[in-house]
């Protein structure tokens, strides 16, 4: 979808007559409504600086112009394009990024990231090149006009205020493979930009191109689909086992049905710890694009994400499938059917508002339900962690049955975590009260021990590291301090008794889990959630304890900075009893997810030394 368009000369004569600005403005208002003041400021100050470069003779006056071109699949749009042919009579199009940015920085140990003034404040963005180089691959690999015709694509980026000589952070060599992919052009930089968009549009087309891949069928590139299986095979981690294998192919032959019939099917998928629901996930994403279908696999939590995305494409930077992996809360605007199947991994994270303010649309249940023709659901309701995870089977059902929707429902049984023990997990469950089982005995293969001092933990933990699959967690009662979020260097976890001290993991990475370094740094139920090792420390703060004879939660011990408990206090004037139930849950919920983090083991230190005595109690039988 096209929000403007025109020909070079049309667009110049419409800045000559200060009418782009509101034509572009009307235009968008009859697709998305109201816009800010801030994105017409940019399009005013950025479509001036467009029109310099443009209004020459070199550049086709009969050459298309788009701007704010809407990639298919996502909410994201390309901010201003010229289509043509080259000199080789090849259809061409230039993507241009345009910023308005004076300076920006770079940040150490991410790719493609940078720190720059947004909204008020600093805050870490993707780099302009490399914002135009994935607009790219987005309709390289989605956009069948451009994988057929094809229209050869070249990205740039022009920051017409941005001054390289004092800040060139923006040209440094760590971003130096996407300024290779799309040059970045700045301050005094328009006879540059002319002649980039001259070497690649000599001939003018009138905007045909443009519609040819705003109105083209959408769907996964042959090259996507074979890179895709490519990664996957002979990866041990993504191999699936016993009843995993069965809600994988039922998966598979749900998302077939769907693409001869107008019905919608849900699936939900629920499963304890270890049962495999990430591993059926992105073999389901990766079987379902080879197989020509739009899939996505969906989270709230970027860590699952960003984790098994790198594990997925390991080292193959200039194949980036990234496309595929979506925040839940991207489907706020999709259309009906848009996707042939959505998989939401961790569905029990899921919210109703979406967005930074929770402010955008109305349950994110319904939208992927509504998005997609096949939306499978994997859930475990123990998991839920916050106040405003809402993801629950009866939600679903509910949802499903509001859209007509067919429900098939399975569960996964066979545990692969804690060293395939069910036995622990049912321990596990009665030690923290949160169910009684048969089970009470401390009678497994699992290597869990429990620590008197946090520093004898720390060095068990660092040696079972060996291969980068061992981590130290705790419950989130220290807060995250702010000018610790990227230096390891601040102390944020005090236990002054024991000389002990540690930081948060560090907010300039969102690959902590496998990142080599991690072990030095201490995570948390948000950046841990959905992922695994094999040898697991957990720090139980003051929010649980044991006293009277009774283990109890505790949400005053909160961190400050934690989130998790928001909006308690407003329920508690409500519903004081309700809320604590929920704050209780929470809690023990949270423990619950990070003591089963562990593949063969997981240790354990109490800031409560009667907890602790407690834990020692329970492993005697």
């Amino acid at each position: 979808m096209i929000v403007y368009e025109a020909t070079v000369s049309e667009f110049v004569q419409e800045v000559l007559h200060d009418t782009i600005t509101d034509n572009v403005y009307a235009k968008y208002q009859e697709h998305f409504g109201h816009s800010s003041e801030g994105q017409i400021r940019s399009w005013r100050n950025s479509l001036e600086y467009m029109y310099k470069v443009l209004m020459t003779p070199t550049i086709p006056s009969d050459a298309g112009v788009a701007i704010e071109f809407n990639i298919p699949m996502t909410a994201k749009r390309i901010d201003f394009m010229i289509s043509g042919f080259d000199e080789m009579n090849m259809k061409s199009a230039v993507i241009v990024e345009l910023k308005q940015w004076d300076e920006c920085r770079k940040v150490e140990n991410k790719d493609g990231v940078v720190i720059t003034r947004l909204n008020g404040a600093e805050r870490q963005t993707t780099h302009p090149s490399y914002q135009a180089y994935s607009y790219k691959e987005s309709l390289t690999n989605f956009s069948e006009p451009v994988q057929q015709d094809p229209i050869n694509l070249h990205p740039c980026a022009y920051l017409h205020n941005y001054k390289i000589e004092k800040y060139p952070d923006v040209i440094d060599d760590q971003y130096k493979y996407y300024l290779e992919q799309a040059p970045v052009f700045a301050s005094g930089d328009v006879e540059k930009l002319r002649g980039f968009i001259r070497k690649y549009v000599c001939r003018g087309d009138k905007g045909a191109l443009l519609y040819e891949i705003s109105d083209g069928k959408v769907r996964p590139s042959k090259m996507l689909q074979d890179t895709l299986g490519s990664m996957l095979d002979g990866n041990e981690e993504f191999v699936m086992i016993d009843d995993q294998k069965l809600v994988y192919e039922e998966a598979l032959s749900l998302a077939n049905e769907v693409q001869n019939s107008p019905d919608k099917k849900v699936m939900i998928v629920t499963g304890g710890p270890g049962t495999g629901k990430t591993v059926i996930s992105i073999n389901l994403l990766v079987e379902l694009t080879k197989r020509g279908m739009l899939a996505q696999y969906t989270t709230k939590n970027s860590a699952p994400r960003e984790v098994y995305f790198e594990k997925l494409k390991g080292t193959k930077r200039e194949m980036s499938p990234k496309l595929l992996f979506k925040s839940s809360g991207c489907y706020v605007d999709s259309g009906n059917n848009e996707l042939d199947v959505i998989i939401a991994d961790e569905a029990h994270r899921l919210n109703a508002k979406s967005g930074m303010f929770k402010n955008k649309g109305e349950n994110q249940i319904k939208e992927i339900i509504h998005a997609s023709r096949l939306s499978v659901f994997f859930i475990d309701e123990s998991q839920r962690v916050t106040t405003s995870d809402i993801g629950s089977e009866d939600e679903i059902v509910k949802f499903a049955k509001e859209q007509n929707a067919e429900i098939i429902e399975m569960k996964l049984e066979s545990q692969f975590r804690c060293n395939g023990s069910d036995g622990y997990l049912a321990w596990l469950d009665n030690m923290l009260d949160i169910r009684p089982t048969a089970n009470t005995d401390f009678d497994f293969d699992y290597d869990f021990r429990i620590f008197d001092d946090p520093n004898e933990l720390r060095h068990a933990i660092i040696d079972q590291n060996g291969n980068n699959k061992a981590r130290i967690v705790a419950g989130y009662c220290w807060n995250w301090i702010t000018k610790g979020k990227n230096d390891s260097n601040v102390s944020d976890i005090n236990i002054d008794q024991y000389n002990f001290h540690m930081t948060w993991n560090l907010s300039n990475t969102t690959t902590w889990s496998i990142d080599e370094n991690s072990i030095d740094q201490c995570g948390c139920i948000h950046t841990c959630q959905g992922l695994e090792f094999d040898y697991v420390g957990v720090i139980i703060g003051d929010d649980l304890r044991y006293e009277n004879g009774q283990l109890i939660t505790d949400a005053s011990k909160r961190a400050h900075t934690d989130k998790s408990l928001n909006g308690l206090g407003k329920m508690a004037k409500e519903d004081s009893e309700g809320a604590e139930r929920l704050a209780d849950e929470i809690i023990r919920n949270t423990y619950r997810t990070l003591m089963t983090r562990g593949m063969k083991g997981c240790y354990i230190y109490c800031t409560d030394q009667k907890l602790s005595q407690y834990i020692k109690t329970k492993m005697q039988g």
